[in-house]
């Protein structure tokens, strides 16, 4: 993405104050209602049909990483993760410091430069000031290759409070990357941990 693009995501945090300050502070007093403690059941769903061990993967705004902990357990050996929160982080770096195949990255996802063949979305999306979603789609199409695959979920519901997380509408998401991506699946999804139920749509969308 150009230098414009870039720095119009940095001020659009600055002005709603998302940025590795506020995540970190969330972090350090345990304010993470968004966390789950495990991995997201429709995530795990998916990882567990994967036969790709080799895949390329990038999961952004990490957090405590759940997915990627089990990408490892289950064998694949090119997992990358990122966030711009020292908090979170750190302790994956330490936790995963003997392990070579994780990638812990530190860093601002609109500037990250990379190819990868899947990127897997668990609460990133919603986690953005809303005005940096087509900043995202735009991301996310300079680090997948045609027939890369971005794969998550999103809350299709909106939520009564100012965010974070920010919800939206199917209708919504479906104009926000049909003209990047083709609509593998795009549902409401079934599995969702329980507190989630009938909050989310479950994607798979690949790069064109």
């Amino acid at each position: 993405m150009g230098n414009s693009k870039t720095q119009q995501a940095a001020q659009t945090n600055s002005d709603r104050n998302l940025d590795e300050k506020f995540w970190n502070e969330r972090y350090q007093a345990n304010e993470t209602g968004w966390d789950l403690g495990q991995v997201s059941p429709p995530l795990k769903a998916y990882i567990d049909q994967l036969e790709n061990k080799d895949l390329r993967i990038l999961i952004p705004g990490c957090g405590n990483s759940y997915e990627a902990e089990y990408l490892l357990e289950k064998g694949f050996t090119n997992v990358s993760v990122i966030d711009i929160a020292t908090e979170p982080v750190s302790r994956l770096r330490a936790k995963f410091q003997s392990d070579p195949d994780i990638n812990i990255i530190l860093g601002d996802f609109f500037t990250h430069q990379s190819e990868y063949d899947l990127i897997l979305e668990q609460t990133f999306f919603c986690a953005l000031d809303p005005k940096l979603r087509k900043n995202y789609v735009e991301a996310m199409k300079t680090l997948l290759p045609a027939g890369g695959k971005l794969v998550g979920v999103l809350f299709n519901k909106e939520f009564e409070q100012q965010g974070p997380p920010f919800g939206g509408t199917d209708d919504e998401y479906r104009s926000l990357f049909a003209d990047a991506f083709e609509f593998r699946t795009f549902a409401d999804c079934y599995n969702s941990f329980p507190k989630r139920a009938g909050a989310e749509v479950f994607m798979i969308l690949q790069r064109k």
